[in-house]
């Protein structure tokens, strides 16, 4: 009698729609567990307007900035530093806070637990970039209301500035989700994670035109800062922002919209890569 061998049958892949109603499902979830966590929403959604309020009060008395000789023309402190920290917020929201989170959860065991789950592997990522996007737009709206109502900044005035905004928000928010993915393989502990992370950020922070005027800085602290995507972000921002007159600041003495989108974008592809190349879903001691 003759054995038919049969094969085993392969696992079919989850359809597209059922991909993404799951990572709906899964960036709600992630969104709330988010604003659960006191020390992500203080240290990552409230922090850029905690600053912001700092900066503007404290220096409400040091008259105007790109004014000329007699103090006339020129915005306003708060108006100034605006722009640097709406970009330090995409970033915050996404490579740190997803580079820690991330980090914890497979030092926790989360991640292993969930490889093993019927969720998809799409699902569960979808719901990682939902949940910053969400989280940067709320950001941004607080950041932008107090920066409007409580320190009379004017927004942008024209929907090309508009426009120019939100090309440079979704870029930056899309480069910050893989970066904050593949660099939550660095750590190697949930533990060791904000050590590790932080201080990365804040150094870019202040060396990118966050906190500090970035013309005021010496030529080879701007050159490393151009290697990094925040400097580009910052960049742009202050090009939605800030007056055209305050392009001469910048290293080539303009905007240079065109180097930013190509920076933020390579970057962006670097993080993928990472992310594609060292991500696990398990610790690499287990």
């Amino acid at each position: 009698m003759t054995t038919i061998e049969t094969a085993a049958p392969v696992p079919a892949r989850p359809r597209l729609g059922r991909v993404l109603a799951l990572g709906v499902e899964r960036a709600r979830y992630e969104v709330r567990s988010y604003f659960r966590a006191g020390d992500a929403v203080f240290f990552t959604f409230l922090f850029p307007t905690v600053i912001f309020l700092i900066f503007a009060a404290a220096f409400s008395a040091s008259g105007t900035v790109g004014g000329d000789r007699h103090g006339h023309g020129g915005i306003s402190i708060a108006a100034y530093y605006l722009p640097g920290l709406v970009a330090s917020g995409i970033v915050l929201s996404g490579v740190q806070n997803l580079g820690i989170d991330i980090a914890g959860e497979r030092s926790d065991g989360t991640l292993k637990r969930l490889g093993g789950s019927p969720l998809p592997v799409g699902s569960y990522f979808l719901g990682k970039v939902g949940m910053v996007l969400v989280t940067a737009i709320a950001q941004l709206v607080l950041l932008l209301a107090v920066a409007h109502f409580a320190f009379a900044v004017a927004l942008p005035g024209t929907p090309a500035l508009w426009g120019r905004f939100a090309w440079i928000f979704l870029l930056s928010v899309l480069m910050s989700v893989v970066l904050g993915i593949g660099i939550s393989g660095l750590p190697r502990s949930g533990r060791s994670a904000s050590a590790v992370i932080v201080p990365i950020l804040l150094v870019l922070q202040f060396i990118s035109g966050v906190y500090f005027n970035f013309g005021d800085l010496p030529d080879w602290l701007k050159s490393i800062a151009g290697i990094f995507p925040l400097k580009w972000v910052a960049q742009g921002m202050r090009s939605v922002f800030l007056p055209d007159s305050f392009a001469a600041a910048e290293q080539t003495g303009t905007w240079d919209l065109g180097t930013a989108a190509l920076m933020i974008g390579g970057w962006a592809v670097v993080g993928l890569v990472i992310a594609l190349a060292t991500f696990r879903w398990v610790r690499k001691d287990r």
